[in-house]
């Protein structure tokens, strides 16, 4: 597919996915979220691609927030669906992908390019990165389940601090709260990640989708995360990847995943 603002590459098993809008510090627009919506929906369906990264164009920013110019003059009403919908098509749909997905978070992730990260499975911090989200300053809240995810990852008493001030958080800071896994320098950024995503590519892609799904019910009110897990657990015994990995195990030789 041919892509305006965002640059796919896939390679040894690894879907990057490049946010290409350096001039406007890759904010997030309409045209942008539908883009990504689509190039995460057709690397999910690659069974070549194992691990996805995302990350921004340039040694700047990650994403610098959301196009303000877009919704400054939205009503109520169009405000509430631009959240939706925002929320449907990207952020809530990265959560729950079945393949990984990591952020490389390159510079600045502020407002929905924090939303963003956090959507994503884990993340990981170029050494200049700083983050936030500073939404109240401009007399809105987060709408892209910044004030839920953020909560989830730093505890609510700093969560509450950081949104209410709209203040920015550096990378060592992120990753003492635990918002961030790692803090590497930029020019690092992205063979560190890759690096992790070896690890993961030599497990079962399989068994990786269903454990998602498990940690994520455990952040929705009305879902009992350990029948979640208990129900997947037994799925995992009808499939491919279970008899090569026990098979592989008592074998003592290295497993051959397939993904089944």
């Amino acid at each position: 597919m041919n892509f305006e603002n965002i640059l796919i590459t896939t390679e040894n098993g690894i879907g990057q996915v490049t946010i290409n809008r350096p001039s406007k510090l890759n904010a997030l627009n309409v045209a942008t979220i539908k883009e990504l919506h689509d190039a995460f929906e057709n690397l999910e369906k690659d069974d070549n691609v194992r691990v996805i990264i995302i990350s921004g164009e340039g040694d700047k920013a990650f994403v610098a927030g959301a196009d303000i110019s877009e919704f400054a003059n939205f009503s109520v009403e169009e405000g509430a669906q631009l959240a939706a919908q925002g929320q449907e098509l990207l952020f809530d749909f990265v959560e729950k992908l079945k393949t990984p997905v990591i952020a490389a978070v390159n510079g600045f992730a502020l407002g929905g390019g924090l939303e963003l990260a956090m959507a994503c499975h884990f993340r990981i911090a170029s050494d200049n990165a700083k983050m936030g989200l500073p939404e109240v300053s401009l007399g809105v809240i987060p709408g892209y389940g910044g004030t839920q995810r953020l909560p989830q990852l730093i505890g609510k008493g700093r969560a509450m601090e950081l949104i209410m001030t709209a203040g920015m958080i550096d990378a060592e800071t992120a990753k003492s709260y635990g918002l961030v896994n790692h803090v590497v320098p930029q020019a690092e950024l992205l063979e560190f990640t890759k690096g992790i995503a070896a690890k993961i590519m030599k497990n079962s892609p399989m068994a990786i989708g269903k454990a998602i799904k498990a940690i994520n019910a455990n952040y929705k009110y009305d879902v009992d995360g350990f029948d979640v897990e208990i129900r997947n657990f037994g799925k995992c015994f009808g499939t491919e990847d279970f008899k090569e990995g026990t098979t592989a195990f008592l074998e003592k030789r290295k497993a051959s995943f397939t993904g089944k």
